[in-house]
């Protein structure tokens, strides 16, 4: 999965295609027409409303994929957003630094192919060695 590039209405498309979801079904979930719903497999991105919608309607988190994106590349926030970050907020806050099981697999991936070197991911997606490293040794182990 290439979480740099989101095409969301491919996404939605494989995954209807996967739950073999009768168009009818579709459209009356959401309200909308046929051309509509091919309309919006062609789109790049949908509104949040719609998105949340498909989610429950498909049973999958369209919103992790951006999530992923963020965790893997957002810049590091600047020591000035940092101190600003520690004010209270009225948004819940969440850390950046958890790696679901996606991101884990998605970088061991990288690795294993020899797309990118440990260093090169250290230094691009910002993940600690030491992480890497239980992450590869825990793959081993698996394997």
């Amino acid at each position: 999965m290439n979480f740099k590039n989101i095409h969301i209405g491919n996404l939605i498309e494989k995954k209807v295609a996967e739950k073999e979801i009768e168009i009818s079904r579709i459209c009356k979930f959401l309200c909308c027409e046929e051309d509509q719903i091919s309309q919006m497999y062609k789109t790049p991105s949908l509104d949040t409303e719609l998105l949340l919608r498909w989610s429950k309607l498909l049973e999958y988190d369209f919103f992790r994929l951006y999530t992923q994106h963020m965790i893997l590349y957002a810049p590091p926030a600047s020591d000035e957003n940092k101190s600003a970050l520690n004010k209270l907020s009225s948004l819940p806050v969440f850390r950046k630094n958890i790696y679901t099981k996606e991101i884990v697999d998605f970088i061991l991936e990288l690795i294993t192919t020899g797309e990118k070197t440990i260093p090169e991911i250290i230094l691009q997606y910002r993940i600690p060695r030491t992480t890497i490293y239980k992450w590869i040794s825990k793959h081993h182990k698996k394997n």
